[in-house]
């Protein structure tokens, strides 16, 4: 009874994992307006009274990629106690260095440990076949709802139909959903912005790309195609790279297989030839859209024109600057911010709204975001953090080719879906500074699962 209750809580989370565009929880921090977070925590806390019930977990403990990633959240406490003395002087936006390391130290403990902790505990009792079919279903049916809020979305903000809002504001009536148009002609459908939406996107893409390949009805290309029409009109530069090149990484695997090589050459044909169409009747738009979308993708030559961009690569620099000054074992974790604002550059700072309003103003009590969790890693625990955690990514690609040499059937989809999960993920680290990305724990938890033919082996550790 309770396994059905936390499997179903399972599910449920993976469901309302995009919907974080309520008020939400202010206690919860980070995961204050992540709904599918309270699903999560609901699961866990039922799962450990199963297991004290019962007197069984699965901990794989012997597994490498659980190895890295409990070494991982190891170090990042060790680290913080080398630089303890910098830590509890350090004092920024009313927070002092102890309380922002016990709150940093906490989302990556959820996220990292009790959340993956319980995807482990229940996929490992799952057949391959019910991995890759129940969690793509729930998947798809949030897609269904994204794709329908985001039809609206496009209609009202992008076509200016505005006479439809009223439909759209129907949505409130969805659980954790409240409707806010964003500015600017970008939609954000679900979430609370489009950044957030192009990670939902690139976390579930290989999912939706998946139905190509294990249905033969014609309805199977149109997750791939909500994918890429919700990607584009979310206006994210890095959900437009990171999406098409998943799309592209996809295409190599079908091209691959004989029974889908003609398709993929039909389908680059189709699409020149559609493009080639519209350039002859709507050439003037077609040019104007393109150009547009590929001068958004120019980061240097909107460097010093948007102020996204300088913010951007500004904190970046700034966090490169304080791993030079402190290379083995950084400045201690949670503690990037207390030390970048004395190596905020210029070029990033003059005429930038962001940094006065936002980043430097002492009022505010939000932390300045590092936007890469790269750099931020490099700052905050040094060569020994970033290379364990860059350990943890090689491996876990390493382990999908492994495991790709004697796959078949499901089990093949499910690595390629992975793979393409884990690609689009780690790459959309280079602009976000979170462990709260549920897609990668999710997926390295399907990788200890299909170390295992059996699931009773997993019992035994």
């Amino acid at each position: 009874m309770l396994a059905k209750i936390y499997n179903t809580l399972f599910f449920l989370g993976l469901f309302f994992f995009p919907f974080n565009s309520y008020e939400g929880i202010s206690f919860l921090g980070e995961f204050k307006t992540e709904s599918g977070a309270l699903f999560l925590f609901a699961g866990f806390l039922f799962l450990l009274i199963n297991i004290s019930l019962t007197k069984k977990i699965i901990f794989p403990y012997k597994n490498f990629l659980f190895q890295l990633v409990m070494l991982f959240i190891i170090w990042c406490l060790i680290t913080t106690i080398l630089n303890a003395s910098s830590v509890g002087s350090n004092y920024f936006k009313s927070t002092s260095g102890i309380n922002r390391f016990i709150r940093q130290y906490f989302a990556l403990l959820i996220s990292a440990f009790v959340f993956f902790i319980f995807y482990i505990n229940v996929l490992a009792k799952m057949e391959l076949k019910e991995v890759l079919f129940k969690i793509r279903k729930v998947f798809l049916c949030s897609l269904i709802v994204a794709s329908i809020y985001g039809f609206f979305e496009i209609l009202i903000s992008v076509f200016g139909y505005v006479f439809l809002y009223p439909i759209l504001k129907g949505f409130n009536y969805f659980p954790f959903l409240e409707v806010n148009l964003h500015p600017e002609g970008r939609i954000s459908t679900i979430s609370y912005e489009p950044p957030f939406l192009a990670i939902y996107l690139i976390t579930i893409s290989g999912w939706m790309f998946s139905y190509i390949l294990t249905s033969k009805k014609l309805t199977r290309f149109l997750p791939t195609f909500a994918i890429l029409v919700l990607t584009y009109f979310s206006g994210s530069r890095t959900g437009l790279i990171v999406v098409f090149f998943q799309g592209f990484v996809f295409l190599i695997f079908l091209y691959k297989d004989l029974r889908f090589k003609k398709y993929v050459i039909n389908f680059l044909v189709g699409s020149l030839f559609v493009f080639s169409v519209l350039l002859v009747f709507k050439g003037e738009k077609v040019i104007h859209s393109v150009s547009e979308k590929m001068n958004s993708l120019n980061f240097q030559k909107n460097l010093t024109k948007n102020v996204s961009n300088q913010s951007r690569f500004g904190m970046q620099y700034a966090a490169l600057q304080v791993f030079l000054e402190n290379p083995i074992t950084g400045v201690g974790f949670g503690q990037q911010a207390y030390h970048n604002r004395i190596h905020y550059p210029s070029w990033a700072t003059r005429n930038n709204y962001e940094f006065e309003l936002y980043y430097k103003n002492k009022k505010e009590k939000a932390f300045p975001p590092g936007y890469n969790l790269y750099t931020r890693l490099l700052a905050e625990t040094g060569l020994i953090g970033i290379s364990l955690f860059l350990m943890l990514l090689y491996f876990s690609l390493n382990e999908v080719r492994l495991l790709m040499k004697k796959a078949k059937g499901e089990e093949k989809t499910i690595l390629m879906i992975v793979l393409i999960s884990l690609l689009g993920l780690y790459i959309n680290w280079l602009q976000i500074d979170t462990f709260r990305i549920y897609g990668v724990w999710l997926c390295l938890a399907i990788l200890i699962r299909m170390r295992y033919n059996k699931t009773l082996i997993l019992k035994n550790e």
